[in-house]
């Protein structure tokens, strides 16, 4: 940044703290909102965005080398006129970090000058011919694009994670149902919960919430189809960087036949395990001595006073009606060897009891233990640990929800499994650039706080800066218009952007 906008900021920073460190605001004999005599105007020659932010994106992809991975991975078009592979890819992700929400909303970036100017385009292309380079992908078209878009992702990676912190990759792997109102889209079906549509299957890096492989699959299929060839691949994208790698999941992914195999390459995991008969009997089998009681960590603990806490509206109405409610009373956990049938390994089993006391209403019918089971090569962490870190892949739903609500990635626009597909690997593209923003900013604070971050509110608070375009001999200047708390940050880190080449 240069010195007048290190001024500028710190000036603007000053009257803001003075402004939020008033007690004792005035009493007002009215609303504090007014209603001023407004009035609106055209303006002659200034040409200005609402999302400002995309500057920083579009030099991201460019100098990260994003743009010619696709070009040279992906061969979708015999001919160029004018666009490329990439211009199609970046053109629906830009779509939604720019605040839209469907392939229908290009249709109002492309009619805008001042946005063309800002990407430095004479014309990007239309939701008709985005829905058609979609129906233009074959399975295999897919599978190059999303290798294309992991090669710059291993690079990213080994510039902006310290060492340090590249000892453990920790994948999350689970499917989610995609429904769609549409009747006539190919490989649709009912899915478990009666809804009609898709059900993808995603494969994603915990340790920074990016989705590595998204999959189309018919609706009808369990959430484990297909899933062992796509957990290998996941491992070995993060091996490219990371030390050593484990993949977790939910009892539906215990895939038993692989384990011999991934413990042989070396991969680790931690999956659930249904409660079987014959585990339940070995459970009910253990003596006294060998359970631990299982202390869970309080998960939001208080800072300083806390308040009262309001009256539980759902337990009083559970408690009026007479319906039956199940409340834990205390967990413990142990473990045991077990080989599954199709293993010739022995393996880590532990098992948690909860001990559960059914109620209708007011009166107390009965209690109960239940047993819940994890599986594992991991042999040095304590049982306990090994239940945490399986109850940690739930942190996988917050992003499957923001892939699904906040980057409408799953809307399903085309007409077919495969155009679906891949229509949804370019929407998620949106959420893997937000990461790799958030990557690249220097304190450590600012970045997980970006990559916990939900998009809509990285769109409204990083994205969505109100700039003025001016174009200049051999520059294009957005010249900021509005001030946000993270305008420091976000500064800071599009300098890092501009020096940084990964060529």
């Amino acid at each position: 940044m240069k010195k007048s906008d290190n001024r500028i900021l710190r000036g603007r920073e000053r009257r803001i703290k003075k402004r939020l460190a008033r007690d004792n605001f005035p009493e007002h004999d009215g609303p504090v909102m007014g209603a001023p005599n407004i009035h609106y105007e055209m303006a002659q020659k200034a040409r200005a965005i609402d999302c400002g932010g995309i500057g920083a994106i579009h030099t991201m992809c460019e100098n990260t080398g994003l743009t010619l991975s696709i070009n040279r991975n992906l061969s979708v078009l015999k001919r160029y006129l004018p666009y490329h592979e990439s211009d199609h890819v970046l053109n629906i992700a830009y779509n939604i970090i720019a605040g839209g929400k469907c392939k229908e909303d290009i249709e109002t970036r492309r009619n805008d000058e001042t946005y063309l100017d800002a990407v430095e385009a004479e014309r990007i292309p239309d939701p008709t011919t985005e829905g058609d380079f979609c129906r233009r992908f074959e399975r295999s078209d897919v599978i190059d694009l999303m290798d294309a878009i992991n090669q710059t992702r291993a690079l990213v990676w080994r510039r902006t994670i310290p060492k340090r912190d590249r000892k453990l990759a920790v994948i999350d792997v689970d499917g989610i149902v995609a429904e769609t109102t549409g009747e006539c889209k190919q490989g649709m079906d009912i899915a478990y919960n009666g809804e009609w549509g898709y059900h993808p299957l995603v494969v994603s890096l915990a340790n920074t919430d990016e989705p590595l492989f998204t999959v189309n699959r018919s609706g009808n299929r369990p959430s484990h189809d297909g899933a062992a060839p796509w957990i290998d691949r996941a491992a070995e994208v993060t091996s490219r960087v990371f030390e050593q790698s484990i993949v977790r999941g939910d009892t539906d992914f215990s895939l038993t036949k692989n384990f011999d195999r991934w413990t042989e390459g070396g991969l680790g995991f931690n999956f659930g395990y249904d409660a079987k008969p014959n585990l339940v009997k070995i459970a009910r089998g253990l003596g006294g001595g060998e359970w631990d009681k299982l202390e869970r960590p309080e998960k939001n603990p208080t800072r300083g006073k806390s308040r009262a806490r309001p009256e539980n509206v759902k337990e009083r109405i559970v408690e009026e009606r007479g319906y039956k409610k199940l409340i834990l009373i205390e967990e413990h956990v142990a473990e045991f060897s077990y080989r599954p049938v199709a293993c010739e390994r022995t393996y880590r089993m532990v098992v948690v009891r909860k001990k559960i006391r059914v109620k209708a209403g007011q009166q107390h019918l009965f209690d109960e233990d239940r047993y819940f089971f994890y599986i594992t090569n991991l042999w040095e962490p304590e049982p306990d640990e090994v239940v945490f870190f399986n109850n940690e892949r739930c942190d996988q739903e917050n992003l499957l929800g923001q892939l699904k609500g906040g980057v409408n990635a799953l809307r399903m626009p085309t007409d077919d499994l495969v155009s679906n597909w891949a229509y949804m690997v370019m929407a998620s593209l949106a959420w893997t650039l937000k990461a790799w923003f958030a990557l690249h900013v220097w304190l450590r604070e600012d970045r997980s706080a970006l990559l916990g971050m939900s998009f809509r509110k990285f769109l409204n608070e990083v994205i969505r800066i109100p700039c003025q375009i001016v174009r200049h001999a051999r520059k294009l200047t957005y010249r900021i218009l509005g001030y946000t708390r993270w305008t420091r940050s976000f500064l800071s880190t599009f300098g890092r952007l501009r020096k940084m080449s990964y060529g």
